[in-house]
């Protein structure tokens, strides 16, 4: 039988035998303590690779994300964001639940959204509004099809923030493929934002972690919340090791997602069965089939060809490529696409 080919999500992939040996001979310690070196390690290459003062290894994005909201903000506040971010639709309302803020949500194009429309959000100093204390961007953005924000429009976005005196935080879940999309330096990323978290766990391959990442003093608050969250590490250097591998091995090969994405996207333009595909910037491909075409009847005949993929919505459906693919998975993947009959 074919190995299956997942194109779900790239948090799917599996250490390879390079970061598994690194996992194996990784110094550890108890982190809680602040003791283990690996975990020391990458805390701090994290942080210079942003050209912040510090980092925090946790879990998940998630978790990072919650934590820098729940830093930058007060009950009664509100965080500004795209209405398809990450930190709205896919963690549980953990604004509200940990944070006791509201969001001010706004329609933007593809996940992002321009300076006018954050100025436009900021509340007015009047008892009737929550208190406008952050602004989140998503880059690059899933719901967006993986579209970017480059550094001139970060910048625009940051002079706004400064303007208001508001804090500006990066979910960066898949940062480094707008990097190695853009070619900017991840290091001017400091003189605009905050608080940057960083995953490790999806196009980079690590098996789990995100990082975040800002200055000193507020990452010394962030252990606290981490605490309370349940978030505190043991011997956490094992899960460390991969992710430092990944920072400083998977970087660069992420355009060859990128290029197969482009690919699949062009395949899926022929098919006479969809209807639109969003640009593929990066490396994540949505798609909207026919109104005639039964989403969960396509995504069957993918499963009955040994590749899984996932809805994403009215008719939509989202592939993403990844380090575990191979040429001939992607052969494999263009055969499915114009064999199928609607």
């Amino acid at each position: 039988m074919n190995p299956l080919i997942d194109l779900r999500s790239d948090t799917v992939t599996k250490p390879g035998p390079a970061m598994l040996e690194a996992m194996f001979r990784a110094q550890v310690g108890d982190d809680v303590y602040s003791e283990d070196p690996t975990v020391n390690e990458l805390q701090a290459y994290g942080a210079r690779l942003f050209g912040m003062e510090a980092g925090l290894f946790c879990p998940s994005g998630t978790m990072t994300n919650q934590i820098a909201i729940k830093l930058h903000t007060q009950p009664l506040s509100e965080v500004i964001c795209e209405r398809t971010s990450h930190i709205y639709l896919y963690e549980v309302g953990g604004i509200a639940f940990n944070s006791a803020a509201s969001v001010h949500l706004i329609q933007g194009t593809r996940g992002k959204i321009t300076p006018q429309q954050v100025a436009d959000g900021i509340n007015p100093d009047n008892i009737h509004h929550p208190v406008t204390s952050l602004v989140s961007l998503e880059n690059t953005s899933n719901k967006g099809g993986g579209s970017y924000y480059t550094l001139p429009e970060i910048a625009a976005i940051s002079e706004v923030c400064r303007q208001h005196h508001l804090p500006l935080h990066l979910d960066g879940a898949r940062v480094f493929n707008a990097l190695v999309a853009t070619g900017e330096n991840p290091q001017d990323y400091s003189r605009y934002f905050n608080t940057i978290s960083v995953c490790l766990s999806k196009g980079l391959g690590a098996p789990v972690g995100s990082l975040l990442l800002g200055p000193k003093p507020l990452i010394e608050k962030a252990k606290r919340v981490r605490k309370a969250l349940g978030g505190g590490w043991r011997q956490a250097g094992f899960l460390a090791a991969a992710g430092l591998y990944a920072l400083q091995h998977n970087i660069p090969r992420l355009q060859v997602d990128h290029d197969r994405a482009a690919l699949l996207g062009k395949v899926l333009q022929e098919a006479s069965y969809v209807t639109e595909v969003l640009p593929v910037d990066t490396n994540i491909v949505i798609f909207t089939l026919a109104p005639e075409v039964n989403p969960n009847g396509f995504i069957g005949y993918l499963e009955e060809k040994g590749i899984l993929a996932s809805t994403f919505g009215p008719q939509q459906i989202r592939m993403v490529t990844h380090l575990d693919l191979t040429d001939d998975m992607i052969q494999e993947i263009i055969a499915a696409i114009r064999h199928y009959k609607a």
